[in-house]
């Protein structure tokens, strides 16, 4: 009887219902873990995500809020989630930073994920108070230079891009500026609003809307290129020659998961991102969509680890 359902399989003349057929993904309610509080970047760019996401599964898409330790809670949560595609978790470049960052990490980087899909770039504007004595890069390092000690940059916190971005701006440069860590990019721009430093590299998403108020100045992108919303602004590297850098989101499933659904996963976000309607709204905000495949993802993540291993460790910047 068995080896006649075996062959009845192999020339497809079951009938319907003889075996069941395994169930469509998904059928049930997908956990989008979100590292950081609501309102960030990350929250700005996993909503609209998740609306069309649950638009084309016909399933409800949920954002679960983990933040703490620069990603690393959420990032462990999903290590430890089952591996069935129904926990994914949005990341951003501190998943690439923090194992050069902390001493320790309850979950390996490499090990523990499964890459799913590089979602979407996003440049930094480096912004300033009106006061600050300076209107372009050139001047900035100028002024640096002949003042020593008497600029000084806000960041969302030790270690965070917005810090090693400004690190990596002073290596280059030979600028000296004094670090002010604030408890995330919040804070830090109400500092920035209130004159209390003279600058920060912050995402462009967040800055935007107090620079387009006329409360902050737009200094330079840190993107390749300059950013459509602020086409006068010049970049970073225009310059400082070869000085880029991006933050960046994608989604990450839990080891283990099935390559048929990482990749059903990473095919439905891809074309959530092409869509006009979609990829216009995130445009708005400054980021540039991608939608790329698995090993793409994963050979990102690489690259990414390395470079901003060389970032932290020209730092110094250590979290106990």
């Amino acid at each position: 009887m068995i080896r006649s359902l075996l062959i009845a399989a192999s020339l497809g003349v079951l009938s319907p219902g003889a075996v069941a057929a395994a169930p469509v993904y998904p059928d049930k309610p997908v956990t989008l873990l979100i590292p950081y509080p609501p309102g960030g970047s990350a929250d700005m760019l996993a909503r609209p995500l998740g609306a069309e996401l649950q638009k084309k599964w016909g399933q409800p898409v949920v954002l679960e809020y983990k933040p703490g330790a620069g990603g690393a809670i959420a990032s462990a949560q999903l290590a430890r989630a089952k591996p069935d595609g129904y926990t994914l978790l949005m990341v951003l470049a501190a998943h690439a930073i923090n194992p050069s960052l902390y001493p320790s990490l309850p979950y390996d980087t490499r090990r523990d994920f499964a890459p799913v899909s590089l979602v979407a770039t996003l440049p930094m504007l480096v912004a300033a108070p009106l006061s600050t004595p300076a209107n372009t890069i050139s001047e900035l390092i100028a002024y640096g230079k002949s003042h020593p000690g008497k600029l000084s940059f806000a960041s969302a916190g030790n270690g965070n891009t917005s810090h090693l971005a400004a690190e990596m701006f002073k290596r280059q440069t030979g600028v000296d500026m004094m670090h002010v860590p604030y408890k995330g990019s919040g804070p830090a721009v109400v500092a920035l609003l209130g004159g209390e430093v003279s600058l920060m590299f912050d995402s462009i998403s967040t800055s935007l809307p107090q620079v387009q108020a006329g409360k902050l100045k737009a200094i330079a992108v840190t993107g390749e290129r300059r950013s459509p919303l602020l086409p006068e602004v010049p970049t970073v590297a225009e310059s400082v020659p070869g000085f880029v850098v991006n933050g960046w989101y994608g989604v990450l499933a839990p080891a283990g998961t099935p390559p048929d659904v990482v990749n059903a996963l990473s095919r439905a976000i891809a074309d959530a991102v092409a869509l006009p309607a979609l990829k216009q709204q995130l445009a708005g905000y400054g980021y540039e969509t991608v939608g790329s495949t698995p090993a793409e993802f994963a050979s990102h993540i690489d690259r990414e680890l390395g470079a901003w291993k060389k970032a932290v460790d020209a730092s110094g910047a250590k979290v106990n």
